[in-house]
């Protein structure tokens, strides 16, 4: 059974630091869906009503042009291993532009100042709802390892080829929406 809940408490921030991978949906009027998963280790949470990831480069960018658009986002994440359990966080989300004094900022506070080679932006979601439930149609997984492959991309790209990559590849949605201001630093 659902059970709302009006922040992130103890019990919610505990299961989410257990988790290897959560998923991110948007949308935007007249868009299609994204639903996108990511890895688990590059969220924090920043408070009852807040939270954040780091954010990779990666081959679209639906996330930062959905918000942009609309600002509508969930977070879901599922206990694949353990009691069974789906948790999702409902709110409004915005994108911090790798470069941006606003990026810079939040890098040092919540992220140690760590950036992988391949970070993008940050994206935030601030949380308005949070709900739980059941989870017991989600199958149980074991975790064996984080996939390599993205580091060794974007080390092989190295700074300006992802550069390159981003102007390419992230400035525009698949339905044509804006992702970022024409002035971001890629």
């Amino acid at each position: 059974m659902a059970r709302q809940f009006a922040t992130i408490g103890p019990e919610h921030r505990e299961f989410i630091g257990r988790q290897h991978i959560f998923f991110a949906a948007t949308a935007a009027p007249g868009a299609r869906v994204n639903v996108s998963p990511r890895e688990g280790s590059a969220l924090r949470v920043l408070g009852g009503n807040s939270v954040a990831y780091l954010d990779q480069t990666g081959s679209g960018n639906e996330t930062a042009a959905h918000l942009r658009a609309d600002g509508r986002m969930t977070l879901m994440f599922c206990a694949f291993q353990g009691a069974p359990l789906i948790l999702r966080l409902y709110g409004q989300g915005e994108v911090l532009p790798r470069g941006t004094p606003a990026y810079a900022a939040l890098l040092a506070d919540a992220f140690g100042g760590e950036e992988p080679m391949g970070a993008r932006q940050i994206v935030r979601l601030d949380v308005d709802l949070v709900q739980s439930s059941c989870g017991f149609g989600v199958p149980m997984f074991e975790h064996v390892a984080d996939r390599p492959n993205l580091a060794r991309w974007a080390n092989a790209k190295g700074p300006d080829g992802l550069v390159a990559y981003r102007q390419e590849k992230n400035t525009r949605s698949i339905d044509g929406l804006p992702a970022w201001d024409a002035e971001v630093l890629l």
